[in-house]
């Protein structure tokens, strides 16, 4: 694969739940179990971006490379464009964003949106993708869909059940057997110059209105490669019921990560 650098945006003022990249799980940071994930992955590079001390100091005893960004930042996106500046990156340099917030997350997951975007040239974001197994869901607004076009290209991204079925759900709303949709897994590889590039646009009329940030880019017309996940992706944390949650499953785990790194 060719190389590129994972980079973890890691607020300290969250709306949910603050403080959370420094929330204790089996005594270590969460930010830091996110971190080793990432250097578990073909990653040639891992920096944690963060406006805080608290979470620098939190990272030193594990080795891990720390940039202190700007405080604010609209988005990751945002705070990840201030990274591939102050790191001189080329323009083709690719960066993979790991949210801070997700200590479950697969390794090769992070490595599959990279390889996804290496494999599109013309592509300026790689993203992932899972079939929507439940009728719940596919109505939740907080689940994110995603259409695609037969090239991986994403068509649209939307809080809305789409594709409508039009004679289905005029009758009765319901998932039928089909793989038409898809919920949209928020990690992704992006372009170096792209990044330039967005930190320049203001929202576009669909993303206010979706409050999808993914959209500006389509809006510019922009490509996104949208691959399906190789292996599940387990929900990060947003709540204290998510980290009470996080916390049982992650109790008999023997991989945290050690002082000097692992």
């Amino acid at each position: 694969m060719n190389d590129f650098i994972a980079v973890i945006p890691a607020r300290h003022a969250s709306s949910r739940l603050p403080g959370k990249p420094l929330a204790e799980i089996n005594g270590v940071p969460m930010v830091a179990h996110v971190w080793q994930r990432a250097r578990e992955s073909a990653a040639g590079r891992v920096v944690v971006a963060t406006d805080d001390q608290r979470i620098r100091e939190a990272l030193v005893p594990f080795g891990a490379e720390v940039l202190m960004t700007r405080a604010d930042h609209p988005s990751g996106t945002d705070r990840l464009a201030e990274v591939a500046e102050a790191l001189g990156l080329d323009d083709e340099a690719v960066l993979v964003n790991v949210q801070g917030d997700e200590p479950l997350i697969p390794p090769t997951l992070i490595d599959q949106v990279a390889a996804r975007l290496f494999d599109d040239p013309e592509a300026s974001i790689a993203t992932l993708a899972e079939p929507i197994s439940d009728v719940q869901a596919l109505f939740n607004p907080n689940v994110v869909k995603v259409v695609r076009a037969l090239s991986g290209r994403a068509l649209y991204f939307s809080r809305a059940p789409i594709p409508w079925d039009r004679d289905a759900f005029a009758a009765r709303p319901e998932l039928l057997e089909t793989d038409a949709w898809l919920r949209h897994i928020g990690l992704y590889a992006y372009r170096a110059g792209f990044l330039a590039d967005y930190r320049g646009w203001s929202p576009s009329p669909l993303e206010r209105l979706e409050q999808l940030e993914q959209l500006r880019a389509l809006h510019h017309g922009h490509a996104i490669q949208v691959a399906l996940a190789r292996v599940g992706h387990p929900a990060g944390v947003d709540t204290e019921e998510d980290l009470a949650r996080v916390r049982a499953l992650m109790s008999a785990d023997v991989g945290n990560p050690s002082e000097g790194g692992v």
